[in-house]
């Protein structure tokens, strides 16, 4: 049977003077600083201990990899929700001022050195895409990645037809703290959104995620269309009342799994490549991709002056990940790739989520 063990533990939270402490303390650090502020004694010791009674150890993302003993008696699974390194690329490949670009791009080194690193001494490295497998495997030389599609609850991301949709509404949800994330919503605010109103004075934007940085609170302004909600405790309302969806990544890997809970809702979505990278949709049925401002900004133009078709959109992304993605499937899936990786698990391995 699978353990999932909670130990509590938690960084400096991003502005505090601690958080400046330790970004200073990082500049001499081998370690990308994503990684080194995960770094924790207490949960180290607590893996070694656990691993004695357990048949395999599950990193889950790369960062708390820092904390999994090397010597550990049982195999070792990291799932890669991410190709961490490609994402502090592009964070350096967007950067203007010419300090943030270097500090980014010394990270982005740091950060492709730790994960080739990290891929290669584990047992096994599971992937959230066939994209990002390939990447692993090219990139670290890591032979076999499996990968498991992104899945999403179909049963708690439900369409609510009884919630009017209100017209010219668009709402971005995501955790407001992580960096692709403001950069995008960022972006979208000063370049794209100054063209829609144009278009549509009375559209507006709801930005809905937790612990939303200094820049992202920033962005609220009414009296221009921007609201920003900060953590919230169910994001199915803010789904159910807007009339698109959008995901203006310029940065990120892995797959977003906020597409899935949007089209399960039956909500139209404008996104960049980027932003639906590694999943299995095609542009112009499920969704609508554009990565230049004026053609993000006429999509979403397009599809909030046309019902019809923002109806058309939502029922067939609904009925695709309801199809293919729902939690049941991808579950199995995963449970399936874990025991063929590491022969040691036994077949009756069953996997507890808290």
């Amino acid at each position: 049977a699978a353990e999932v063990v909670r130990i509590p533990f938690a960084p400096a939270p991003k502005g505090s003077a601690a958080f400046y402490g330790d970004l200073l303390g990082n500049v001499l650090s081998r370690y990308p600083y994503a990684v080194s502020r995960y770094r924790s004694g207490v949960m180290r010791e607590e893996i070694a201990r656990r691993a004695a009674s357990v048949d395999v150890v599950v990193c889950d993302f790369l960062a708390p990899a820092i904390n999994v003993p090397a010597s550990l008696p049982v195999p070792t699974l990291l799932f890669q929700h991410n190709v961490e390194a490609m994402i502090w690329e592009r964070h350096a490949q967007v950067a203007v001022h010419p300090v943030k670009k270097a500090y980014m791009t010394e990270q982005w080194r740091r950060m492709k050195r730790f994960e080739a690193a990290e891929c290669r001494r584990v047992t096994s490295v599971v992937a959230v895409s066939a994209q990002d497998a390939e990447v692993f495997r090219r990139e670290y030389g890591v032979a076999e990645v499996p990968d498991v599609p992104t899945g999403v609850d179909t049963d708690y991301f439900v369409r609510q037809p009884e919630v009017a949709r209100t017209p010219g509404s668009m709402v971005f949800t995501g955790s407001m703290d992580w960096m692709p994330n403001e950069d995008g919503i960022g972006w979208f605010v000063e370049a794209i959104l100054p063209r829609i109103r144009a278009a549509i004075p009375t559209a507006t934007l709801t930005i809905v995620g937790r612990n939303p940085t200094p820049k992202v609170r920033a962005l609220h302004a009414p009296d221009a269309g921007v609201s920003v909600t900060g953590s919230v405790p169910d994001v199915r309302p803010y789904l159910a009342s807007h009339q698109l969806f959008i995901v203006p990544l310029r940065v990120g890997g892995g797959t977003r799994l906020k597409i899935y809970e949007g089209m399960t809702m039956g909500l139209p979505t404008v996104s960049t490549t980027i932003g639906a990278e590694g999943l299995p949709v095609v542009d112009g049925e499920h969704l609508v991709l554009a990565d230049e401002p004026e053609a993000f900004a006429q999509a979403c133009i397009a599809l909030l002056n046309d019902q019809a078709r923002s109806e058309a959109m939502g029922n067939a992304a609904d009925s695709y990940v309801r199809e293919h993605f729902g939690w049941d499937g991808v579950a199995k899936r995963f449970a399936e790739f874990c025991q063929a990786a590491i022969p040691a698990v036994p077949a009756s391995l069953h996997y507890s989520k808290v």
